[in-house]
Formats: structure tokens, sequence, C-alpha cells
């Protein structure tokens, strides 16, 4: 694919990534995920609760609760429940992962992670770049 062209359809993916976060009912971050393989979306998923939970991600301290589940957890789970692989597919989140759901991420056959923001812990990006993940930010959405 041309340079110009995969830049175009990655910002649009990131679009959707956002707009699928919004979905969340997480107060403190709202994060999206969609995962694209063969020019197609095979997942998507956004931070929240396990099914069968309530909607409420943060305790009374507005702190996230621990089985708070992260978008690309979430969007990687829902492509284990199908027919469907995540082999040498591309992930697109709107903040970049942490270290659990990087070792997801690796494991899955995830090939390459397009990210809008940086989380404040990057060694979730390091250690997908140590894997050979091919990691890449894009901040510009427009």
């Amino acid at each position: 694919m041309k340079k110009e062209k995969r830049a175009k359809y990655d910002k649009a993916y990131l679009r959707i990534a956002k707009e699928w976060g919004n979905l969340s009912y997480c107060q403190r971050k709202k994060v999206g995920a969609i995962i694209v393989k063969d020019k197609m979306i095979i997942s998507d998923g956004y931070n929240g609760t396990p099914s069968g939970f309530e909607n409420c991600c943060e305790d009374e301290d507005n702190v996230t609760k621990w089985y708070v589940l992260h978008a690309e957890a979430n969007a990687i789970l829902k492509v284990a429940r199908s027919t469907q692989s995540c082999e040498d597919a591309t992930l697109y989140i709107t903040l970049s992962p942490c270290k659990d759901c990087s070792k997801l991420i690796h494991q899955s056959g995830i090939r390459r992670v397009v990210y809008h923001q940086e989380y404040k812990d990057t060694s979730g990006v390091d250690f997908l770049r140590k894997a050979g993940v091919e990691v890449e930010l894009i901040e510009d959405l427009s």
C-alpha cells in the first residue's frame, strides 16, 4: 500500500477507534480499539467491565476497578470467541497499550499497532518493538 494511502486509512481507523471509545462507561479515560485484517474491521472494543457486571468502571474514590478490561483486550477477546484470527492484523487504539495488554497483542499475532496518544508508562510499546511488532504514533487525525 502506498505510504499516503496507508496514512489516510490509518487516520480513518483511528477516528473510528476514538468514536468507539466514546461508548465506554468509564469516566476517567475512554479508550477505543479496532482490529483490521485484510482491509476489514474484524473486531472492536472499548474499556469497560466484563459482560454481566454493572457498567461502572470506577469506585467511590474514582479509582478504576481492578477487573475493568482495556479496549485492546476486549477487541482481542472478541476475536478469540469468533472464527477470525488476529494473525498479521493491525490494532488501532486511541491510547498506547500497557505492558499487560502488550503481551496479549504480541501473543495474538497482531503485527502492527497504531495509536493516537501516549500512555504514561511506555513499557508496553517498548515490549512490542522488542518483540518485532511495528508500532506507530499518529497524533494528528485530520
